[in-house]
């Protein structure tokens, strides 16, 4: 049973930092890609970064390039998501989601990827 669980969210300053984890079980991890997405409140899901199955290459949206770094350690099934310069517009749940077919990586088509985690919540505010 494929299960991803997030974690290391919180409450943070703007223009702090949190590193959030995903932790992946039931399937092979290392043979998929792995994006971030992330809802805010009354908002609809946005596609946050993505990284392949081999952690050789990662994407980004604009809205976060140059402040988030997404990497993964397929020794330990986890995957990362490194956030500095926070702002209140970073405030959302945040999941982590698999490719839906191993070796294919298509990061910022959302619907190529499946979560089943709660995700975890990061606020950006003083």
């Amino acid at each position: 049973q494929v299960q991803l669980v997030e974690s290391g969210g919180g409450l943070v300053q703007p223009g702090g930092s949190l590193t959030l984890s995903c932790a992946a079980s039931g399937f092979t991890f290392s043979a998929y890609s792995m994006i971030w997405v992330r809802q805010a409140p009354g908002k609809g899901l946005e596609w946050v970064c993505g990284m392949d199955d081999g952690g050789l290459n990662s994407d980004y949206a604009d809205s976060v390039k140059g402040r988030f770094t997404i990497s993964r350690d397929n020794g330990k099934n986890t995957l990362y998501l490194q956030m500095s310069s926070l702002k209140p517009e970073d405030t959302a749940t945040y999941y982590c989601a698999k490719a839906r077919v191993a070796y294919y990586y298509a990061p910022s088509q959302m619907n190529e990827y499946s979560n089943t985690g709660q995700g975890t919540q990061v606020t950006v505010s003083s």
